[in-house]
């Protein structure tokens, strides 16, 4: 609320200076804290609606009597303020605005090119790789589902480029019939490139033409008497036809999502059905931050206005309701995608089963979420009182070490919240510098990196700070934040107890230096072993990846002179590392770009 000193906000005043254009407005509150972003068509009718006409929704009433000041951005069309709300809503994530919290890339699958030989892959982030895209996918299983099929059905390599060029012989993909081994050259480039073509014909939804030029191939190879090309390609059109049988969509033949929402306990499940070129690719939910009594239109409207004008969108969005400027949204994502898009929320036949469907998973998905933060309520609030905290933390956050006799070390730290793991803020470091093996050390490197920031002011501070380990790690911890001069958070560690069983942990208290054990009935416990498990499966994973990134790394890249060209051709013409390992000096020099000079620094280099 305005202070003492700070006249109340004159929404009347204001909006009389206010102009009919449209643009984007912006209410703060005294702490200059945003409350609200909006657009409009006439700024001056928009925004005098809150303060020219009496409101009843508890929602804008709260909002309206927090407004201390308004700030305005004049567009050039109620569209460009369409976008613009967009982008601010994502960015500046006001209170009383619905957010889509969905901070993950989709994945698509990615068709290498400018090589004979392609390959199928999956593909997450930045599309600047030469090639083509197919998607995006709901989720990473929908891609690997797909690519799985395409094995079996195209056989094109889904191997990384530098297994395929260092193979003498084929793998175990094409024992299974899945790849016709391009990497030793067991198909000729011509047989191929129709592979990779059949496969992008595929992927665009052109099916029924793929099996139309397959079955004339197969009449031609029978009329040649090459009756085993024959048989394999019978059986690439039956797989085929079978696989339209069991996914082809009756009249969606065209790419289209299907959107449903359900709103219940404060809390709102959007379930979105995905369908391109008719077939099936899988349901996604989402779960949205919410406003006061806010309805499943307004929820819609905000979804499909923040997830589909940054995204690829399709040519039909089936929605259970209508929604707000519905044919303003339409027109820009129009403009936006490049091709018609239809918003329709009256529909029959086989588009209102599935929007049946999405009613049913979005209802099913909510009740599922509600039960699971009851739960974790119920945790949070056993882990107050068995910690003797005045109220339930808000943030918690578990650091833990990983790796293997001291190599590739990796800290983890993941966070918890209210609503459950929040790994928008999941962090890894990667620990250089230590004597190998030495856990100690690494955590204090780790906690130091962690909390160097929160004394500069920046970054979230964590209500309880959770340790893998006992008093050696709590010990680490204390260290550290005494350094920083960093205060206000509960230290505990999470020790294994002496059967290493699940139920049996103790946690060691350091501000008050006791030690717990609530058991396996304990609800705290379930929450504090559950973040422990996240923060270890975390860590391991980074720490995976790096050792495999390690031992991946080839050892010409340490001789100086050798680049990505000359390290290609030498394992090229070798057949790999060991073939390089095992030759002389003038059989190194015989390749060309490698002098003598420089073949004598390799030969060094690999013999020590």
């Amino acid at each position: 609320m305005p202070s003492p000193q700070t006249p109340p906000f004159d929404g009347k005043a204001f909006v009389q200076t206010l102009t009919t254009s449209p643009g984007v407005y912006r209410y703060f509150d005294a702490d200059g804290e945003l409350l609200y972003v909006g657009k409009a068509g006439s700024l001056k009718k928009r925004v005098g609606s809150y303060f020219l006409k009496p409101r009843m929704e508890p929602r804008i009433n709260a909002m309206v009597s927090q407004i201390a000041r308004c700030e305005i951005t004049v567009t050039r069309t109620e569209g460009e303020a369409l976008l613009l709300e967009s982008q601010l809503i994502k960015s500046l994530k006001p209170r009383y605005n619905i957010l889509l919290r969905d901070d993950k890339s989709y994945p698509y699958i990615y068709l290498s090119g400018g090589e004979d030989y392609p390959r199928l892959a999956f593909h997450r982030g930045a599309k600047n790789l030469k090639g083509r895209f197919f998607g995006p996918y709901p989720s990473a299983f929908a891609v690997r589902e797909s690519l799985n099929l395409m094995q079996k059905l195209f056989k094109v390599r889904q191997c990384e480029d530098s297994y395929f060029r260092n193979r003498s012989r084929p793998c175990l993909q094409h024992q299974i019939g899945r790849c016709t081994a391009p990497c030793v050259g067991l198909v000729s480039v011509e047989d191929y490139g129709a592979d990779v073509r059949h496969a992008q014909m595929f992927l665009e939804g052109r099916s029924s033409a793929v099996i139309d030029e397959l079955a004339a191939a197969m009449e031609k190879a029978a009329g040649e008497l090459h009756f085993e090309r024959a048989a394999a390609l019978r059986d690439q059109v039956a797989a085929l036809r079978k696989l339209q049988a069991q996914h082809h969509v009756q009249g969606a033949s065209a790419d289209m999502d299907v959107i449903a929402c359900r709103i219940e306990g404060g809390m709102a499940c959007v379930s979105v059905l995905f369908f391109r070129n008719g077939i099936s690719l899988g349901t996604r939910d989402f779960f949205p931050r919410l406003a006061l009594d806010t309805e499943p239109a307004d929820v819609l409207g905000q979804f499909v206005a923040q997830y589909y004008l940054e995204r690829p969108v399709p040519r039909e969005l089936i929605l259970g309701e209508p929604i707000p400027d519905q044919a303003l949204l339409a027109q820009v994502l129009c403009e936006q995608a490049g091709h018609a898009v239809e918003i329709k929320s009256s529909v029959r036949g086989e588009r209102a089963r599935f929007l049946q469907m999405a009613e049913r998973n979005a209802q099913a998905s909510l009740t599922s979420r509600l039960a699971s933060r009851q739960t974790l309520g119920a945790r949070f609030d056993d882990l107050q009182k068995l910690l003797e905290l005045p109220e339930p933390p808000r943030r918690i956050e578990c650091f833990d070490i990983s790796h293997t006799m001291g190599e590739a070390t990796v800290a983890s730290c993941v966070v918890f919240g209210p609503e459950g793991p929040e790994k928008s803020h999941y962090r890894r470091f990667n620990i250089a510098g230590i004597t190998p093996g030495d856990d100690y050390a690494a955590m204090h490197q780790a906690l130091t990196r962690r909390f160097r920031k929160v004394a500069a002011g920046e970054g979230a501070k964590p209500d309880v700070l959770l340790i893998d380990g006992g008093g050696g790690q709590v010990a680490q911890a204390l260290d550290v934040l005494a350094e920083l001069g960093v205060g206000g958070i509960d230290v505990v560690g999470v020790a294994k107890g002496p059967g290493r069983r699940a139920g049996e942990e103790t946690l060691v208290l350091a501000n008050s230096g006791r030690e717990i054990h609530p058991g396996p009935a304990s609800p705290a416990l379930h929450l504090v072993a559950a973040v422990r498990d996240e923060a270890h499966r975390f860590a391991i994973s980074g720490h995976r990846k790096r050792r495999e990134k390690a031992r991946e790394r080839s050892v010409l890249e340490d001789v100086p002179g050798i680049g990505a060209r000359r390290r290609a051709a030498l394992l090229k013409a070798f057949g790999g590392l060991a073939g390089v390992e095992a030759a002389g000096v003038e059989e190194l020099a015989s390749i060309k770009g490698i002098d003598r000079g420089l073949a004598e620094r390799i030969y060094a280099t690999l013999h020590g």
